[in-house]
C-alpha cells in the first residue's frame, strides 16, 4: 500500500518538501541531490535486519547477505579513497569523529581543532560540544584575510602539546595543505585526524589532494559532495588484529582501535539500508562521469564567487578554491540572519554563517555560506551560477523591495524549471 494511503498527512509534507527543493535553489555546501538508486537502497529491506558486528562476526543470524552488503562497501570505499581499512557503520559525521576520540584518546586530553567561526566543526573543540567538555579544546584560528595561519597552529601545537590535531573544515574555501599539518604533528607526537565531510567527493574526482595516506585518520560523510546518503565513513591505514582484544594506543593498531571503538565502544546494530545507499554512492562516484561532476563544482563555485565579487560582495579569502564560499555582508549593513530569511522568501536557500572575526552573535552573524554541489547535480553551469550570484547581489542590495523580489523569485523559477529534478517522484 502507497504511502498517500496509509499516512495521507505525512505523504503530503513529503510533497511539500519535494516541491520546496524541485522549485528553490539549494545552495547551502552540506547539501546534495541523491541519485534515484540511492533514494532506493535507502528505502530498501536492509532497514529490517539487524546485524550488531562486523562481516564474518555478528551477534545476529541471518546476516549472510548484509554481510555482503557491508563488504562491498568497505572495499568500494577502500580503493576509491587508497586507504587499507574503511569502517561504514557510523550513523553520521558527529559520531564518526566522536569515535576517534574515543579511540585514540583519554578524557581530558588536549585536541587542537579550527575555532567553529574560522571553518572549523563543533566536534573539532567547540566548548559547547563533547569535544569540547570531554577534552581540553585548543582552537586555532585564520589570518587576518582568512587563510589557514600555519605559524599560530605550530605555535598553539609546541605551547598545549596535543594528543590529537585535526584538519578539514565546514567553512573554508581553500586547498588544505594536509602535508603542513602533519610535519606539525610530528613535532609534537600527535596524531592527525583529517576531516574531509565537505570535500570528499571533490578528492574522488581529483579536484582537492588527498590526506588519507598522509593523516593518521580520516573521517568524512557521505552526503555533501560525495553525493551519498546520510551517514559516515572512517578511514585508516594497517590491518585489523583480534577485534574483541584490547589493543595499545599506537598508529598501527588505529583500524582495531577504530572498530572497538565503534562496536563495542559507541554503536549498537548498524543501519544496513544506508550501508547499502553508501555502497550505491561509492559505485556511482568511481565512474569517469563522477569527475566531471566534481571538476564543474568547482567551475560553478569559482562562477559564482566572481559574480559575487563584481557585484560587490565581499568573500572570506576573495574567492574560493572547493566548492564552498563564504559572503561577509558587514558592509551591507545586512546580518547572515536577515540574508538568509530574505533569500528563503524567493527561494535560494543558504545559511547564516559566521566570519573570521566577527563581531556578531552565531546565532546572528555577520555572513552567509553558499555552495554549489546540489545546483551541479541538477546540471547548472557556470552561465547559470553567474546569474545566480546576481540574483542574490540584487537581493542583498534591496532587502526589503517587494518588486524586486517577486522579479528574482521569477527568474529561479526559470532556471529550476530549466533544470528539473526527480521529475518522477511523487508522494501523492
Amino acid at each position: 500500500m502507497k504511502l498517500s494511503q496509509t499516512d495521507n498527512k505525512l505523504a503530503q509534507l513529503l510533497q511539500a518538501e519535494l516541491n520546496r527543493q524541485e522549485h528553490g535553489l539549494e545552495m547551502i555546501p552540506s547539501e546534495n541531490f541523491v541519485s534515484p538508486a540511492v533514494l532506493e537502497a535507502l528505502g530498501s529491506i536492509g532497514t529490517n535486519k539487524y546485524s550488531e558486528g562486523y562481516p564474518g562476526r555478528r551477534y545476529y543470524g541471518g546476516c549472510q547477505f548484509v554481510d555482503q552488503i557491508e563488504n562491498l562497501a568497505i572495499a568500494r570505499a577502500k580503493k576509491i579513497f587508497n586507504v587499507d581499512h574503511a569502517n561504514v557503520q557510523p550513523y553520521s559525521g558527529s559520531p564518526a569523529n566522536l569515535a576517534v576520540y574515543f579511540a585514540l584518546l583519554d578524557v581530558g586530553d588536549t585536541v587542537l581543532g579550527a575555532n567553529l567561526s574560522f571553518g572549523g566543526h563543533m566536534t573539532h573543540g567547540l566548548k559547547v560540544n563533547f569535544s569540547g567538555t570531554l577534552y581540553k579544546a585548543v582552537n586555532y584560528t585564520a589570518d587576518k584575510n582568512g587563510y589557514l595561519d600555519f605559524d599560530e597552529i605550530r605555535n598553539l601545537a609546541k605551547e598545549h602539546g596535543p594528543k590529537m590535531i585535526i584538519a578539514g573544515y565546514t567553512a573554508y574555501p581553500r586547498i588544505i595543505d594536509w602535508q603542513k599539518f602533519r610535519e606539525i604533528a610530528d613535532e609534537v607526537g600527535a596524531f592527525f585526524m583529517a576531516d574531509i565531510a565537505h570535500i570528499a567527493g571533490l578528492i574522488i574526482g581529483g579536484q582537492h589532494p588527498s590526506p588519507t595516506r598522509i593523516a593518521d585518520v580520516t573521517t568524512t560523510t557521505t552526503h555533501k559532495t560525495l553525493r551519498g546518503p546520510r551517514g559516515a565513513m572512517i578511514l585508516s591505514n594497517g590491518t585489523v588484529s583480534n577485534p574483541a582484544k584490547k589493543v595499545e594506543r599506537i598508529k598501527e593498531n588505529i583500524p582495531t582501535l577504530i572498530d572497538r571503538a565503534i562496536i563495542p565502544g559507541l554503536q549498537g546494530g548498524p543501519h544496513n539500508h544506508t550501508t547499502a545507499a553508501i555502497a550505491v554512492a561509492l559505485h556511482e562516484a568511481s565512474k569517469p562521469e563522477f569527475k566531471d561532476y566534481a571538476k564543474q563544482i568547482v567551475l560553478n563555485a569559482k562562477a559564482l564567487a566572481e559574480s559575487l565579487m563584481n557585484e560587490g560582495i565581499k568573500l572570506v579569502t576573495d574567492g574560493t578554491d572547493n566548492h564552498l564560499m563564504v559572503a561577509d555582508l558587514s558592509s551591507l549593513g545586512v546580518s547572515g540572519k536577515e540574508a538568509e530569511t530574505a533569500l528563503d522568501e524567493v527561494g535560494i536557500t543558504v545559511n547564516k554563517n559566521t566570519v573570521p572575526f566577527d563581531k556578531r552573535k552565531p546565532f546572528d552573524p555577520s555572513g552567509i555560506r553558499l555552495g554549489t554541489p546540489a545546483l551541479t547535480s541538477r546540471g547548472f553551469k557556470e552561465n547559470d551560477l553567474k546569474i545566480v550570484g546576481q540574483l542574490i547581489a540584487k537581493l542583498l542590495k534591496n532587502i526589503n523591495d517587494a518588486s524586486i523580489k517577486e522579479g528574482i523569485k521569477k527568474t529561479v523559477k526559470e532556471l529550476t524549471d530549466k533544470h528539473p529534478l526527480y521529475p518522477d517522484l511523487k508522494y501523492n
